[in-house]
């Protein structure tokens, strides 16, 4: 399938609100479009420095910024578009075949990503040509 920008989605979590402290949740299937098979995260980013850079042929995503904030740029071969992410309530859902790149990190920024599957290496599209090619 073809994915293009029009596929992605920020996505408002449920936030429940507290005088303590807020609360918010993600059901897998739910909340997100897929089952939730790997979480990783990604911190203590030195300025300057661009995550990702690449795109997955069968891995679907969601990001979060759980603390700080930074920038996700998706581009699906024509067009792009940058995502500012820095409300944990609200999450970047990422079809499959976007390539992908995470910058502008603040300090002690938290990206949480879900991914909809284990990882594997062949999933990963690293060039941005192959990536245009892959998109053709």
């Amino acid at each position: 399938m073809n994915f293009t920008l029009s596929d992605v989605k920020l996505i408002n979590l449920p936030k429940i609100e507290d005088p303590r402290g807020n609360l918010s949740i993600i059901e897998e299937e739910n909340h997100i479009p897929f089952k939730i098979e790997r979480t990783y995260w990604i911190y203590d980013v030195p300025g300057g420095q661009v995550r990702g850079g690449h795109a997955f042929k069968n891995q679907q995503e969601f990001i979060v910024a759980l603390s700080g904030s930074f920038d996700v740029v998706v581009d699906d071969g024509i067009n792009k578009y940058t995502y500012s992410l820095n409300r944990s309530y609200i999450g970047l859902y990422l079809p499959v075949g976007l390539w992908r790149q995470i910058q502008n990190f603040s300090t002690n920024s938290l990206a949480m990503i879900l991914s909809s599957t284990q990882f594997s290496g062949d999933d990963y599209i690293r060039e941005y040509d192959e990536f245009l090619k892959y998109k053709r």
